[in-house]
């Protein structure tokens, strides 16, 4: 008989045995990686917490918003279970991208799992009331957007202490122009790109839109990435003018003092207002460069009233900007961020944000109307429970 069959075959699977051990070995430092992660981003995340609590106190008032936190997040926990496993170990999620010198500039980007063709970007600026704002908090929009072939890249930008609404501004322009700069070398198409914040990252995003705009209509300041390479502006449950939120803040317990000292003092109210601003004769300019935008806001939110909304899109039009408000009855300030995503199904807001982004594009318009419904991840009972019980 001849062995040397039998010989190959060994060899071949004395090589294979090797590489499964070698596939084992290389895997064990990802994972090990992962939950180093996940470890830092938990640290990071309490320690954003002792931090709210050193600047707003711990009186009453903050303690039964506390428990009531602690209760909203419970209820939602199955939820956030679920997003925490994709976010630190999905292959789709690249974290802490670098985008600039600051120890906040990081960027998360959430990647489609296709690859055929450059893809819609969407540039996220999640909200915290200035202080407790983290890329994470964007982690299930990011994901759901990806299940339609969207990119998301959600930028991390210093909070107070950290800095001030001026350091925020700065990081989320930067954070702009990376994304300008280099999402094609990620699959995104930079034609194709769209800025988006939520409640406080609203506000910023919505600040350095508009002095980027002014900049450019100036003419005379060098640019990194400019206002006509955004196709729309999101602004979603925000409030763009600081002389109308101070009291309705001070009341709700983010107390005048700190609200100004964020601000860089009442003194500069104005320029970190864009609905005032934008009224300003000398930014008329600014406002038509600007791209269209869309807010969106819920009737029933009372951390940041709709009227908010409302106020900036009559000023935009009333420059000639392209604006167009979106009120959604009976909705909260969590509702349409959280609770809506985490029940799963039709999404209003959600279905109108990938319209608007696939607009022109019949394809994949096809395969958003063939699109399964999207998982439910918190049973209903929690949810109602959750809007019942939310500081928000």
């Amino acid at each position: 008989m001849d062995a040397r069959p039998l010989i190959g075959t060994t060899t071949n699977n004395h090589h294979q045995r090797r590489r499964r051990v070698a596939g084992k070995s290389s895997q064990q430092p990802k994972r090990q990686q992962s939950f180093s992660r996940a470890a830092a981003e938990t640290y990071l995340v309490t320690r954003l917490s002792f931090t709210l609590l050193r600047y707003l106190g711990v009186g009453y008032r903050w303690i039964t918003r506390l428990v009531a936190l602690a209760c909203y997040a419970l209820f939602l926990m199955p939820g956030f279970l679920q997003v925490a496993y994709h976010y630190f170990f999905s292959s789709q999620v690249r974290r802490s991208i670098v985008y600039g010198d600051q120890p906040r500039n990081r960027l998360d980007l959430y990647l489609p799992t296709n690859h055929d063709g450059p893809k819609p970007v969407v540039v996220f600026v999640t909200g915290g009331a200035w202080i407790i704002g983290y890329k994470a908090w964007g982690s299930l929009l990011g994901l759901q957007l990806a299940e339609r072939d969207i990119i998301v890249a959600c930028l991390d930008y210093r909070n107070f202490p950290q800095g001030t609404i001026s350091d925020m501004v700065k990081d989320v322009s930067l954070g702009i122009s990376f994304v300008c700069n280099n999402i094609a070398e990620y699959g995104g198409d930079p034609n194709r790109i769209y800025l988006m914040g939520q409640s406080a990252g609203a506000h910023i995003s919505a600040c350095a839109l508009l002095e980027q705009a002014i900049k450019e209509s100036g003419g005379k300041e060098s640019i990194t990435w400019s206002v006509s390479q955004l196709k729309a502006y999101f602004g979603l449950s925000g409030g763009y003018n600081l002389f109308n939120l101070v009291d309705h803040f001070h009341n709700r317990g983010l107390y005048r003092s700190i609200f100004v000292s964020i601000m860089e003092g009442e003194e500069s109210f104005e320029q970190f207002s864009p609905e005032v601003r934008i009224k300003d004769p000398s930014s008329r300019d600014a406002a038509l460069l600007l791209p269209p935008i869309i807010l969106f806001h819920g009737t029933s939110d009372y951390s940041i009233p709709s009227d908010a909304s409302k106020n900036f899109v009559d000023g935009l039009k009333q420059v000639g900007a392209e604006a167009e408000l979106i009120l959604y009855k009976g909705k909260t300030h969590t509702d349409l961020f959280l609770q809506d995503p985490l029940r799963g199904g039709k999404d209003e807001l959600f279905d109108h944000l990938v319209t608007v982004i696939h607009a022109g594009d019949k394809e994949a318009l096809a395969k958003d109307a063939m699109a399964p419904p999207r998982k439910r991840l918190v049973p209903e009972v929690l949810l109602r429970l959750a809007r019942h019980i939310s500081p928000f």
